[in-house]
């Protein structure tokens, strides 16, 4: 009941990846004058790269050098959509009315294409699951011919391997999608990377999902309305007009040694039972009893104890993780928008609640941490974003990459083998993330759990998670 994930014993250090070509992929038809995009106070505060991996196997009808080919195409047909045209936009600082306030200037100036070759095939890389430093050669962060000012907002690059496979490393900055508009942007690549249509028009390739830019509609009230206490948001002390604060957890120094926690679906049942076994008086959370639910429980209640400090009992903890906004609003925002709709939900004990009381009771704190997110309650908290400046503040984050769906978007090549972000070690966010499904599907619906921590900590928490599944 609750394994550590093996680690490999060898995996190499260096890809020896080579890059062949890396350059702008710029909108077919240049219309875009000189308008520019909206940022909610969401979007304005995820002012950094996200990188995902997507991992292809060997396809004869598709060699990566094909692939890629298809792939820049896609990305140049992507950008004929109104849709999708400000992608080849730079983020800047607003002017006028705006002046100061961080939004997306729809110049047309491109996105990112690289060509890349590793010397190793694909199985010689090493367990795709297992976080390799070296996988961060796979992912383009920006391009040194650039200003820093200057850096596309998204950047693909398509690195081949010695037996025919590759991998597609995107990287985007996080003001322009969340997960979910992510994923819709990966369904429209794969619809454009289709064979058909010669690109010279709008409406050639139909987009998969039609996604809603109006960022409008998570505006800040005016004037704004703090109406609830944020205790899960930090304010910082920032000047007039800055916008480009600090990361939301800043990068510790600290040595950190990290493992990765395999929770089967068979553990996931047994915390789910063990959260179902409430009294009469707890049966408000048996409905409310997800694998998310459990899992997020489950990992707080390890992480808070594994502290090595005086009276680490009557400490408080918080735990944050994201909440989708879209169906909470009223009216509820179209499932295709394609910004930030995730707002950070929070629950707090003290860590001797945590040890002595019911699984149920912890349970039950993390989903009303979620309950809490209201539409009234989202609104306060985007007019907290327009009154102060500051990010989500907690002991630590439960960052979910488990059911956004990547590994099940359908290129022209076929699905990827491992979809999954380039792993940065940080001890203040947990990672969630699948595993590779199996053949006969058994471990579909397991979860691994990424935790990063000091090796006395780390210790702990490993003794802890075992613990309770026992």
């Amino acid at each position: 009941m609750g394994t550590l994930y093996r680690k490999p014993a060898a995996f190499p250090g260096d890809l020896k990846v080579t890059i062949h070509d890396a350059g702008l992929v710029v909108p077919p038809r240049q219309e875009t004058g000189n308008r520019s995009m909206f940022l909610s106070n969401i979007d304005k505060v995820l002012n950094f790269d996200v990188q995902t991996l997507h991992f292809f196997p060997k396809n004869p009808d598709f060699p990566p050098e094909k692939a890629a080919g298809r792939a820049k195409e896609a990305l140049r047909r992507l950008l004929q959509f109104p849709h999708y045209d400000w992608l080849a936009g730079r983020l800047r600082k607003g002017g006028g009315a705006a002046a100061g306030r961080l939004e997306i200037e729809c110049n047309g100036a491109g996105v990112g294409f690289v060509r890349a070759a590793s010397e190793f095939e694909l199985e010689e890389i090493g367990d795709l699951v297992y976080p390799n430093p070296a996988f961060r050669k796979l992912v383009a962060a920006g391009f040194d011919f650039l200003e820093k000012d200057d850096q596309p907002l998204c950047i693909v690059q398509v690195t081949s391997f010695k037996c025919g496979g590759f991998a597609m490393g995107v990287s985007t900055n996080h003001a322009t999608f969340d997960g979910m508009g992510f994923k819709a942007f990966l369904q429209n690549l794969a619809s454009q990377a289709r064979d058909g249509g010669a690109g010279g028009g709008d409406g050639d390739l139909p987009l998969a999902v039609v996604p809603c830019n109006d960022r409008s509609l998570l505006a800040a009230r005016s004037p704004p309305r703090v109406t609830f206490p944020h205790p899960e948001l930090l304010r910082l002390n920032l000047g007039d007009g800055e916008e480009m604060a600090p990361p939301v957890f800043d990068c510790l120094k600290d040595e950190l040694s990290f493992e990765i926690f395999r929770l089967s679906s068979a553990d996931i049942d047994k915390l789910k039972r063990e959260a179902n076994a409430a009294p009469p008086e707890g049966d408000a959370v048996k409905a409310k009893v997800t694998g998310f639910n459990v899992i997020t429980a489950h990992i707080w209640r390890c992480k808070a104890l594994s502290h090595d400090i005086e009276n680490n009992s009557e400490r408080l903890s918080t735990v944050l993780f994201a909440v989708d906004i879209r169906p909470r609003l009223n009216p509820p925002l179209p499932p295709s928008y394609a910004g930030n709709a995730v707002l950070t939900a929070y629950a707090t004990a003290k860590c001797r609640e945590l040890e002595e009381g019911p699984f149920w009771k912890t349970t039950h704190m993390v989903y009303e941490g979620a309950a809490r997110v209201t539409d009234e309650y989202a609104r306060s908290a985007i007019d907290w974003g327009e009154v102060y400046k500051g990010f989500p503040h907690g002991e630590f984050l439960v960052s979910s990459w488990w059911r956004l769906g990547f590994e099940g978007v359908e290129y022209p090549w076929g699905k990827p083998t491992y979809s999954c972000p380039v792993v940065y070690h940080r001890k203040d966010i947990i990672l969630l993330f699948p595993d590779i499904d199996k053949k006969d599907g058994k471990e579909k619906n397991g979860v691994n759990v990424l935790v990063a921590l000091p090796p006395k900590e780390m210790e702990a928490f490993h003794s802890l998670f075992l613990k309770y599944l026992a």
